[in-house]
């Protein structure tokens, strides 16, 4: 798709200066601006498992070293609090926040002391869904979100979920079985993997349908550079060029049950919570290791090392080690664009209001650009709406926005001490020549 190949250029080129951070001398976040509103992310970086395909900030779970975590994180909760900062909303991701209940509900329960927190959501996995979880839970999250990427047997054996979380049809009834018990249940799936067929694609979109879940995400595989030369020899190289049409067929095959939420998110009742919190909230705030933080038009990035975050945060300090350039106003003018969008309405008076001049004057190139390639559905004064192939433009951009992210988690992890490093492997079929080298490395 020729408008695909000059997006997913025009945002690789754009993110290599936008998403770089730097080493800083600078300790603390800073503190919050009158009348703006914010979110609470915190990352739990646990997992017992590790999907190759992944890039985020994760770890082999230990529970010594994930209870001592957990302890750090409220710490440096209590100190983004000491700053003035009060979230309506907190969204918990990892790894896997759920790999232990009783912190995690320690931890939901302190934001909401500390905060005033009235809003949250949190990630888990298949094997963790049942009655235990949703006793914790469903009284302190409103938003569910359950990674299941598939249900067919072959592709969770790929991605070495099989053995872990179960077949398809066991995580099939798990997910039912917690369907109605949070005000919002999503599964998160993906598609575009090398393997992935089309009937096995729609079959997936049919027992999304028959889970009694009232939201779904459907990713499109978002590896990094490192991360796809390390897959191809295991499942083959993705084909962007088949992407869109995937991405349309989802979108058909859910209708008229779910209807898009934003670029990748579909949701049975248009009034739910969404996938991402950047469309509600331009700035954040991250706690733990790994975690963003974009504020004041920069970005903050804390340390990936546990040994290092424990030890600033014990030492009374935040866990910040880099930071970006501060955003321009054109930067940010990008960014308003790309969150409103792939919300799927741009608010013009917003936008003047912000930035003093209009979208179609401020943007002009973007703005020719998605008119020409019949992305705006709409143009009322007030709002922009997309087409679907707008809204697929806009799920490239944020595609190879986490892409460009996955790189820069790729380097951080690279810059781990070695015996940290070895907390990323499990000496399965995935990673045999790293854990090879890493090993002789230690014992060197």
């Amino acid at each position: 798709m020729f408008p695909e190949r000059v997006v997913s250029s025009f945002v690789r080129r754009l993110n290599q200066t936008y998403l770089a951070t730097f080493p800083t001398t600078t300790t603390c976040l800073p503190g919050p601006e009158p009348g703006k509103r914010y979110v609470l992310y915190a990352h739990v970086p646990f997992c017992e498992r590790l999907c190759l395909y992944c890039s985020f900030n994760r770890f082999l779970f230990k529970e010594d070293h994930a209870r001592a975590y957990f302890r750090n994180l409220r710490d440096e909760m209590r100190m983004v609090a000491d700053l003035g900062y009060v979230f309506d909303s907190l969204y918990v991701g990892g790894g896997t926040p759920t790999i232990l209940l009783d912190e995690l509900c320690q931890t939901i329960d302190l934001a909401r002391e500390l905060f005033g927190v009235a809003e949250v959501s949190a990630e888990t996995s298949p094997n963790h869904l049942g009655a235990e979880l949703a006793e914790c839970l469903a009284e302190r999250v409103h938003r569910l979100s359950v990674g299941v990427q598939s249900f067919d047997d072959r592709l969770l054996r790929q991605m070495d979920r099989y053995g872990k979380y179960g077949s398809g049809e066991d995580v099939f009834e798990r997910v039912a079985s917690v369907a109605g018990q949070f005000h919002s249940l999503n599964v998160d799936m993906i598609f575009n993997f090398p393997t992935q067929t089309d009937d096995v694609l729609m079959h997936d979109v049919d027992l999304i349908k028959a889970t009694g879940a009232n939201q779904t995400t459907f990713y499109p595989l978002m590896a990094s550079p490192s991360t796809r030369r390390e897959m191809e020899p295991l499942v083959g190289k993705i084909d962007f060029a088949r992407e869109y049409r995937l991405y349309r067929d989802i979108g058909a095959r859910l209708a008229p049950e779910f209807e898009p939420a934003s670029a990748w998110t579909y949701s049975r009742d248009s009034s739910e919570m969404i996938d991402e919190y950047i469309v509600d909230y331009e700035e954040y705030v991250g706690v733990g290791s790994g975690a963003l933080s974009f504020l004041r038009g920069t970005i903050y990035a804390n340390t990936f090392s546990l040994r290092e975050y424990d030890r600033r945060i014990a030492g009374g300090g935040m866990a910040v080690v880099k930071a970006g350039r501060p955003y321009g106003r054109k930067a940010l003018m990008r960014y308003r664009f790309v969150t409103d969008l792939f919300g799927l309405r741009l608010d013009k008076e917003r936008f003047l209001r912000d930035f003093g001049v209009p979208v179609e004057r401020g943007l002009r190139t973007e703005i020719t650009f998605m008119k020409a390639v019949g992305a705006i559905q709409s143009d009322d004064g007030r709002y922009l709406t997309l087409t679907p192939t707008g809204r697929y433009l806009l799920l490239v951009m944020m595609r190879e926005t986490l892409a460009t992210s996955n790189e820069h988690r790729d380097e951080a992890r690279a810059q781990l001490p070695l015996d940290e490093r070895m907390l990323l492997l499990e000496g399965d079929k995935a990673y045999p020549r790293i854990q090879e080298r890493l090993a002789s490395a230690i014992s060197a």
